[in-house]
């Protein structure tokens, strides 16, 4: 398996799936931000009106097809945010065997990915965060294979797959400024293709955004007229800069990486049953990712560029929202960036631990992970106050 890509990826997809699924229609009721956007699927699924136009509208429609295919129960709505969290294992492992040609460090950097418990929790849940990362993730990869095939194809598919993560969420913008800007240092040496292959891509990520728009042109009530879509842009700018009321779970861009504030998403009886959902990263992923960090950017020093890039892609990701003008942040905000700290982590063990440190390190992450598990899987719990279990700072409850 190890000397053959493909076996190994279905493999980790397989597993990645059965992980994701099991109980998932447990909690059986609307969890946490589902409530905004399941009636928004659900009017969308049947051209009612749009709702949520804060955001752009693709993640809202993955849903809808969720639902259409599975109904309108906790199935329908998650069935999927699995798949895109089955979709970001792949392109983490994707984005490794492309960067550094070798299969055991990509499955480091999967199993790393799916135990990160960031995407476990959101790969579970009907929110926008896991579909963003499955769009950057697979996006990088596709810009990492079409830089290695100079095949326009390959480039067109990753314009494809920046666009559908700018259609769902806006925080994706700068990583297509980050692709063109990627493209044309790739072909510097020849400038003419270089801008060429750079307007293609970003004509290609521009024309997926807006088609993304066009189901709400059919909309029975208050449809997006085809003149207005440039307005509704504006509209979404107006909404998603406004100040906000502070919010209990509210937390700064520079206390994610150090998991200061994790979210309860759910934390009361279902069906009888005491249930919780934690939002919370896997301690040994997270934190020991932050060493990992630092390691990538040593081996950058000494000349390992794939390396430096991840160590600056996790650095990109987190400056993103420490830019932006938004008035609250809150945690699910560093999915993606939990994801790039993974796969820092599994490249820096790969380049200076011994067999035996990385195969404790993933272990390790086994365990924490599934000390973590009732309370990232909504499983019953025996009273309200089991939760004290798990938590380890005041900052946590």
């Amino acid at each position: 398996m190890l000397d053959r890509p493909r076996l190994a990826a279905l493999l980790l997809g397989l597993a990645t799936f059965v992980l994701f699924a099991l109980h998932l229609g447990r909690p059986g009721t609307i969890v946490f931000d589902e409530v905004h956007y399941v009636p928004a699927a659900r009017a969308m699924l049947d051209f009612s009106m749009p709702m949520n136009s804060e955001h752009p509208p693709l993640a809202k429609q993955m849903i809808a097809i969720g639902m259409a295919l599975f109904g309108d129960g906790p199935i329908g709505w998650r069935a999927m945010p699995v798949l895109a969290g089955v979709a970001t294992v792949l392109g983490g492992f994707s984005i490794l065997l492309l960067a550094f040609g070798r299969v055991p460090v990509a499955l480091i950097g999967g199993v790393l990915v799916a135990l990160n418990q960031m995407v476990f929790v959101q790969a579970r849940i009907a929110m926008l965060d896991g579909f963003l990362a499955a769009f950057v993730t697979c996006g990088i990869a596709a810009l990492l294979w079409a830089g290695q095939g100079r095949s326009f194809p390959r480039l067109a598919l990753a314009a494809i797959l920046f666009g559908a993560a700018t259609a769902t969420k806006w925080a994706a913008a700068p990583y297509v400024a980050l692709a063109c800007l990627a493209i044309l240092w790739s072909l510097r040496a020849t400038p003419a293709n270089a801008l060429a292959a750079t307007l293609a891509f970003g004509t290609i990520a521009v024309a997926t955004y807006f088609a993304s728009f066009v189901p709400l042109f059919f909309h029975a009530r208050d449809a997006l007229a085809p003149g207005d879509l440039f307005a509704q842009q504006w509209r979404m700018l107006d909404s998603q800069t406004q100040i906000l009321r502070p919010h209990p779970y509210q937390s700064d861009w520079w206390s994610w990486p150090l998991m200061l504030r994790p979210i309860w998403y759910f934390y009361e009886p279902d069906a009888g049953i005491q249930r919780g959902v934690l939002l919370i990263g896997n301690p040994v992923v997270l934190w020991g990712g932050l060493a990992g960090i630092a390691a990538c950017v040593v081996a950058w020093w000494r000349g390992s560029k794939p390396h430096g890039a991840l160590a600056a892609l996790w650095a990109f990701s987190l400056a993103i929202f420490a830019a932006i003008p938004k008035s609250l942040g809150f945690f699910y905000y560093y999915h993606l960036s939990g994801v790039f700290v993974a796969l820092a982590l599994a490249a820096a063990i790969d380049r200076y631990a011994p067999h035996r440190a990385q195969l404790a390190v993933i272990t390790a992450a086994a365990l924490a992970f599934a000390w973590f598990y009732p309370i990232l899987s909504g499983a019953a719990l025996p009273d309200d106050q089991a939760f004290a279990r798990w938590m380890l700072f005041d900052g946590w409850r």
